[in-house]
């Protein structure tokens, strides 16, 4: 058993906490909003303990370990696929993870509408966007999303719900407002062009180090991984 396993239970508790202050500050339900375990690269058990404590959304950067872990662990966890995904393994997850977050190329979207249809369902995705045009992160830039999603609007078997993007670590998290509020407001942007069959109804930002930035300029999704389960 690894040596943090005892320390999870504080972690969870003090993440839930400032969680639930962030909802407050930002004048939302905590309904609105809802926390990702991110478990990648920790063990069934860390996973067994968030679970004992109340969590249902775990996060996976990995398709092994996350056909590992959902084969496992209890069957009303709900998986969410957050990492870089490549082509050749959709069909692995395609029937595991309840919504993948990381689809950055109209490419991808159309393997995974051929493995959802497939398996007769419908894959919830979320469009990942990468706003500053790091070269080190996948994603649309701002540019080529309008065009995206129109081709990935045609796609059978997919329902895309929202966007997600993965911002640069900032020492000060409080640095991370500005991309936070560009977003949402990105969001309303492609909302407003109201492409047939896409809604825009979730946000997938934050992480361990500004999640509750993020919650106060509108996620609905945090990935919340090291605050919980410690440093990897």
């Amino acid at each position: 058993m690894p040596d943090n396993i005892g320390s999870i239970e504080e972690k969870y508790r003090e993440t839930m906490a400032a969680f639930s202050d962030a909802c407050r500050r930002a004048g939302r339900s905590e309904d609105e909003v809802k926390m990702i375990a991110v478990s990648k690269t920790f063990p069934a058990e860390s996973v067994k303990q968030a679970y004992r404590l109340g969590q249902r959304l775990f996060g996976e950067n990995y398709v092994q370990e996350l056909c590992e872990k959902e084969q496992n662990l209890p069957k009303d966890i709900e998986w969410h696929f957050i990492g870089r995904l490549q082509r050749n393994k959709v069909k692995y997850i395609i029937d595991k993870a309840v919504m993948i977050h990381s689809v950055d190329s109209p490419v991808l979207a159309r393997e995974i509408s051929r493995q959802a249809l497939l398996k007769n369902r419908e894959a919830r995705v979320l469009l990942q966007v990468n706003l500053g045009a790091e070269e080190s992160k996948a994603g649309f830039e701002r540019e080529a999303l309008r065009r995206g999603l129109e081709e990935i609007a045609e796609l059978p078997g997919l329902q895309v719900l929202g966007l997600m993007t993965i911002g640069p670590y900032y020492d000060n998290p409080e640095d991370a407002r500005a991309l936070f509020r560009e977003m949402r407001a990105l969001k309303a942007e492609v909302a407003s062009w109201a492409v047939k069959g896409i809604v825009m109804q979730y946000l997938s930002m934050g992480m361990s180090h500004d999640y509750t930035i993020a919650i106060e300029e509108g996620a609905d999704f945090v990935r919340v991984g090291s605050a919980i389960f410690g440093q990897r």
